[in-house]
Order: structure tokens, then C-alpha cells, then sequence
């Protein structure tokens, strides 16, 4: 498996996004650990979730829980696992998304996500969503203080634009590692961030790489090119998507949500695909 570099360590050049298993439509826990297992055995090394990852009011921080159990339950060396986990964006269990990037809210779940997670210092904690009746310095403050107390190893922000990169990064000194925004073939307006991300060797975490996991299974149809390179090398249209994305920049680290084992060996395969200058001009023009 390729790495990339996030912060002062390497981490899989793909990593696993872990809403998928935690929200409506999610398939039972034993398939959904099974899952995390393959992602290991794939050589996947970065797990991302949120404590936001649930369904209903009552289970807030599902995915984290399930993860914790998938990693202490798996037969393997996960010394090397970094698992990602955010705050500041929550669902109240009516399938509706609301924020709240207040400092105290966010060191609070942060406690709250140490706990669940299992572990002494998170390995990137990330503020999930600005909320615009906080000051957005404010709000990374929190994260800063974080890090400053040990409780996480990393810090990043999500959903972020251009300027509030460059703020975040003065806020932290400097220490900001990774930016995760939205960015797929269907949902290119992150180009700018993932851009000035690599200009300045933050990681770059596309979420819904593949369009989301309700429509990933419909990405050839939707995007002939991306069927007609993958019939070219064999492989799936969600491969060749991959192989796109970290194509575009050496920052660049992908996190597909899966909820199963043969998806996700899938998603990791395409750390292997090499696809020619012709190809990404193609796919580019999509």
C-alpha cells in the first residue's frame, strides 16, 4: 500500500470513511466490522469518522464506538492505525444536520470522542463544519487548545474554503495537517482548496470521493470516462476515480465509505493503478 504524509507520519495513500456503516441504511455490525477488518487487511491505515456518524438521537458517536470495537477486535497490529474523528456538526435524530462551534461545546465532545474512541490523544481531530454564529477563530482556538493539551495529535478542519484555510493554519502556528471537503467527479467546486492545500503540503481528505454512497455504485454510468478507463485497465469505475483524485496531488488522500468487505478491497486497489497523462485529460474533462 502507498503512504502519504499527514502531519509526521504516513498513513495509507487511501483511507476508509466510516459514515456509510453508522447512518440510515446501515447494514448490521457484524458486516460493518468485517468491513473495517478488510480495510486493515488491505493495508489501510486511516480511518475516518465523526461523532456525528449515528442515526438516531440517542446513539451520538456510533461510528466511533463501532470502530473502537472493529480495531480492539481485529487479530492484527493496529499500532499503526491513525483513526480521524470531528466535531462541531450533529444530528439531532430527525435526519436533519444543525452545528455548534462554540469552544466549550467543542472541547466537551472532544472529551467525549476520547472516550469512545478508547485511546489517551486522538490521532486528528478535525472541526466538522463552521457555524456561523461563532467566530471561526474562535472556534479552531478550541482545537488549538486541544492540541496544545495533548488530547489530540493532529489537528484539521472540514469543509473549509480557501480563506478560512489560511486563517486556521495562523490560529493553529502553523500546525494545521489536513483539510477534508467535499470533492468527487460530480462536485469539483473544491479544486481552489485542494490546490492551495498542496502548494502548502496540508493533506487534502476528499469526502464522498465517489459521490456518495448511495450513488458510488452509478459513478460509470453517470460519468462515461470514468467506465470507459476502467474498461481500458480492467478494473472498476470507482477504482479509476481514485487513481484520479490521487493523481492530483501528493496531498491528496481519498476516504470512500464502504459497507463492505469487497468495496473497500476494491477502493484500496487503487493505489496501484497508474493511469496515463491521455487518461487524466480525459477525466479531467469530465
Amino acid at each position: 500500500m502507498r503512504t502519504r504524509r499527514l502531519g509526521d507520519v504516513e498513513v495509507s495513500a487511501i483511507g476508509l470513511g466510516g459514515m456509510p456503516m453508522s447512518i440510515e441504511g446501515r447494514p448490521d455490525e457484524e458486516r460493518s466490522i468485517a468491513t473495517i477488518h478488510a480495510a486493515l487487511d488491505a493495508g489501510i491505515t486511516f480511518i475516518d469518522t465523526a461523532d456525528a456518524y449515528h442515526r438516531d438521537a440517542g446513539e451520538v458517536g456510533h461510528n466511533e464506538s463501532l470502530i473502537a470495537r472493529a480495531l480492539a477486535s481485529y487479530g492484527g497490529d493496529t499500532s499503526g492505525v491513525l483513526v480521524a474523528t470531528k466535531g462541531g456538526h450533529l444530528r439531532p435524530g430527525d435526519g436533519s444536520w444543525t452545528v455548534n462551534g462554540s469552544p466549550e461545546y467543542l472541547k466537551q465532545a472532544c472529551d467525549a470522542s476520547l472516550k469512545r474512541l478508547g485511546v489517551d490523544a486522538i490521532g486528528l481531530y478535525q472541526f466538522h463544519r463552521p457555524d456561523p454564529k461563532v467566530p471561526y477563530a474562535e472556534s479552531v482556538g478550541a482545537i488549538r487548545d486541544l492540541l496544545d493539551a495533548g488530547k489530540i495529535r493532529f489537528a484539521g478542519i472540514s469543509n473549509a474554503t480557501v480563506s478560512q484555510i489560511g486563517d486556521a493554519n495562523g490560529v493553529l502556528g502553523g500546525r494545521l495537517v489536513s483539510v477534508q471537503n467535499q470533492f468527487s467527479p460530480a462536485f469539483r467546486s473544491s479544486e481552489d482548496e485542494l490546490e492551495f492545500c498542496a502548494g502548502r503540503e496540508i493533506a487534502f481528505l476528499p469526502w464522498s470521493p465517489l459521490g456518495g454512497s448511495s450513488r458510488a455504485g452509478e459513478l460509470g454510468s453517470r460519468f462515461a470516462a470514468f467506465a470507459e478507463v476502467g474498461r481500458e485497465h480492467g478494473v472498476s469505475p470507482q477504482q479509476v476515480c481514485l487513481a484520479w483524485e490521487l493523481a492530483k496531488a501528493p496531498v491528496v488522500i481519498p476516504i470512500p465509505g464502504s459497507t463492505r468487505p469487497e468495496t473497500i478491497r476494491d477502493s484500496a486497489a487503487a493505489v496501484e493503478l497508474r493511469l496515463t497523462p491521455e487518461q487524466l485529460a480525459r477525466l479531467d474533462a469530465v
